[in-house]
């Protein structure tokens, strides 16, 4: 109980309140007074001694919680087949043969009310990058990830394709009403266990981060668990990068400039003067790309698109040409931003005409307005970059445009934050992927980094 109330006051200092070590010693005396057993009066007396001014009080009411439960924890609801006769069970188990083995166990989960483990949950929170993160405003966002990772959507619409076999099998309609019921409830308190672990963890780490953290920490943080501050930080840190990346790719090329010596070349060409004189033979030089970049500048992606487009803006002179777009439901051309000399008011322009959107995103339709505007942008000489998750909200994908520009292209490079696994529900990854020559994941600052490095090096 100590180290939760020391968690809880840690918690606390991080989220801006002040807590001094005399009320921190004055919340152990008065928990030692009004003891633990009475779950009010325990909430109240670190209330009490922990909070001064009144503005904080929300902070704490949000916090205490997340450290010590609600004392309502998330209740699933019972097992539907506990009352269907035999021949109704038969017909449930025959319905949900139709489902792949994946999804039919999610389901079978669910209709006999069985929460998630402790190890279940802590996978989860690897998986979507929770345990990195720690700003109490990204909780439903992590909880969102956490469903979307165990295919929620799918598991919503296969119950829904489940009701309606059961019906067309001849089930009595009331019966379908309880099972639909009761899934219900148990999809319910399973959100709830997912949102309130999500909380707890992000309190935890809350009162874990160490104060003053190193950029290198931040680099690694996923881009969808930093906070407004930790942007800003990272922001400053993509021109020394740059700075840094456009050094190294500069000497890489003017060591460039004549080719490698070709060993082998060499040896054939001399053959005939027996080795004497000597013809020096090299491979090809690599030349500076030329870019054809179209970024996703929706909600879940305008970090990530802005800190690229700050990275190409500062490249440009180790690149021969740069054809920039940004899309949410349609596309545009931001090329002209980036003729003048300040990469923060380029950027700034571009994010002010395409205000962000969380379910508007249509990469098929802004596919469409590539090929119908810009399509002589691309040729055998060209990179093309997508900076984007793949997710379409279920648009078409126009999937048959994107292999054209790919064919156009020398290469295809799609950079997404997103890893594989999570390529399912509205994401189009699986079918464009293929597509691509190479699909980097840049899920944080240091990948992102890495892929430009990758992207510019030819």
């Amino acid at each position: 109980m100590e180290s939760r109330i020391l968690q809880l006051i840690s918690a606390l200092r991080a989220s801006g309140v002040r807590v001094s070590l005399a009320e921190s010693a004055e919340a152990f005396s008065a928990v030692d007074l009004m003891g633990i057993q009475d779950r009010e009066q325990f909430r109240l007396s670190l209330r009490a001694t922990l909070v001064k001014d009144a503005k904080d009080l929300p902070t704490f009411d949000k916090l205490f919680p997340l450290f010590f439960g609600s004392g309502q924890p998330p209740l699933m609801g019972g097992n539907p087949s506990d009352d269907l006769t035999p021949e109704e069970i038969q017909m449930l188990a025959e319905a949900l043969k139709q489902f792949a083995e994946n999804l039919r166990q999610r389901m079978e989960r669910l209709m006999n009310g069985e929460p998630l483990t402790k190890s279940e949950l802590e996978a989860l929170a690897q998986l979507v990058g929770l345990n990195q993160a720690d700003n109490l405003q990204y909780q439903n966002w992590m909880a969102q990830r956490m469903m979307r990772a165990m295919a929620f959507p799918e598991v919503r619409e296969a119950m829904r394709e489940l009701m309606e076999q059961l019906a067309q099998m001849g089930m009595n309609r009331e019966r379908i009403e309880q099972i639909r019921e009761m899934i219900q409830q148990n999809m319910q308190g399973m959100q709830e266990q997912i949102q309130q672990f999500a909380g707890q963890r992000l309190a935890e780490n809350m009162s874990d981060r160490p104060r003053g953290e190193r950029i290198d920490d931040l680099m690694n943080r996923p881009f969808h668990a930093l906070s407004d501050a930790d942007k800003k930080a990272l922001q400053h840190e993509v021109k020394r990068l740059a700075a840094a990346l456009r050094t190294r790719i500069a000497l890489r090329q003017k060591h460039a400039k004549s080719g490698r010596l070709d060993p082998k070349a060499t040896i054939r060409a001399n053959l005939k003067y027996h080795g004497v004189p000597m013809e020096i033979r090299h491979k090809d030089r690599i030349k500076k790309p030329k870019i054809v970049v179209i970024c996703d500048i929706s909600t879940s992606m305008r970090f990530c698109s802005e800190l690229m487009l700050g990275f190409l803006f500062a490249l440009q002179g180790q690149v021969r040409k740069t054809h920039a777009f940004a899309f949410i439901d349609h596309l545009e051309s931001i090329s002209e931003d980036f003729t003048g000399t300040n990469a923060d008011e380029a950027i700034a322009s571009v994010l002010w005409r395409m205000p962000s959107g969380h379910y508007n995103t249509d990469l098929g339709w802004s596919l469409n307005d590539f090929q119908n505007e810009y399509m002589d942008t691309l040729n055998s000489g060209t990179t093309l970059l997508i900076v984007g998750d793949g997710r379409n909200n279920y648009n078409d994908p126009h999937l048959d445009i994107f292999s054209a520009m790919a064919r156009r292209a020398t290469r295809t490079i799609w950079l997404n934050p997103e890893p594989p696994h999570m390529w399912h529900g509205d994401s189009d990854m699986p079918r464009y992927a293929p597509l691509c020559n190479n699909v980097l994941k840049v899920s944080n600052l240091r990948e992102l980094a890495n892929a430009v490095d990758e992207l510019l090096a030819g």
